[in-house]
């Protein structure tokens, strides 16, 4: 008997062009009313699988089911009810903000005035009721976002596809939109975001999946993969007069793990600050240093050997 409260489900998932695989045999699950993450680089396979659970890109191999239907056989009922914000704003620049809602809600069959007041609702809900008459080209990146988003709500969908949600926005307007999405989460809404930001993984994501090359290298909520993964503390090393390669060897037996990256050393504790002393009891002098918290940027660069913004 299948499980209904899983919304995606995926097995041996795949998606090639040509002879180019770029999502390798993946296996999800996706429960209601969770926020699920796929965490990567570009070029992970984030976005490709994005597309086919948004049923824009049909899989080339696996198992693939969307609200316990079959993207090949039932596209246009499963689009009929996902929400879905690309990783583009394309929105109608030649529209008004309500406009672009009220528009799009006519897709989907939802009568005039039904698409009307959830206009309304929705442009409260995203802060914008007072650009509702203005046009869509001289708003703000993060109020092209927010309206994206609102937009992708219309429908009232069962699922929200978010594409890296925030990518490009000043640090002020990610914040904002990470408080919309916060609040669709509260009520129940079930989001599925790619992002390689890993700060936004740590806010949004219940779960997710760390994607590199198309492949799973890890899955779990973000704090049991940051305890499974990495120490609870990083002390980040930077030197002026030695290259960090040449300095790794000089920091042997403090800490768990000794990463050198090119413009840094990072060590890995259980207390940062007794690695610190013990790093300036070997006579060593670095030009600055940090002590803070183990984040999914340091999962990834143990999984993988580099960090997500290579």
């Amino acid at each position: 008997m299948a499980d209904e409260t899983i919304l995606i489900r995926a097995r041996g998932l795949l998606k090639r062009f040509g002879d180019f695989v770029v999502v390798n045999g993946i296996d999800v699950d996706v429960r209601a009313g969770e926020a699920f993450g796929f965490l990567g680089p570009n070029g992970a396979g984030k976005s490709s699988t994005m597309r086919m659970i948004g049923c824009v890109s049909p899989p080339s191999g696996g198992e693939l089911r969307i609200l316990g239907m079959d993207p090949r056989r039932d596209g246009p009922a499963i689009r009929a009810r996902l929400g879905v914000c690309p990783q583009t704003d394309n929105l109608d620049a030649e529209l008004t903000v309500q406009e672009n809602l009220t528009t799009y809600a006519r897709y989907f069959g939802i009568p005039r005035r039904v698409a009307r007041q959830r206009a309304t609702e929705l442009l409260e809900f995203v802060q914008l009721t007072e650009r509702a008459d203005s046009r869509v080209e001289p708003l703000s990146g993060g109020m092209k976002r927010r309206l994206t988003i609102a937009r992708a709500l219309v429908n009232e969908p069962d699922i929200v596809l978010l594409d890296e949600p925030t990518t490009g926005l000043d640090p002020q307007a990610r914040h904002l939109v990470w408080e919309r999405l916060f609040q669709l989460k509260q009520r129940g809404v079930t989001l599925v975001l790619t992002t390689h930001y890993m700060d936004e993984a740590e806010q949004l994501c219940d779960r997710l999946v760390v994607m590199d090359g198309g492949r799973i290298v890890a899955e779990g909520s973000p704090r049991a993969l940051i305890e499974r993964y990495s120490t609870r503390e990083v002390v980040e090393l930077r030197f002026t007069t030695e290259r960090p390669a040449d300095v790794v060897g000089k920091l042997d037996g403090i800490g768990q793990r000794v990463e050198a990256l090119p413009d840094r050393v990072l060590l890995y504790v259980d207390d940062g600050d007794e690695a610190v002393a013990q790093v300036h009891a070997r006579a060593l002098t670095p030009a600055s240093v940090l002590v803070r918290r183990s984040t999914l940027e340091d999962v990834f660069l143990h999984l993988t050997g580099r960090t997500l913004v290579d």
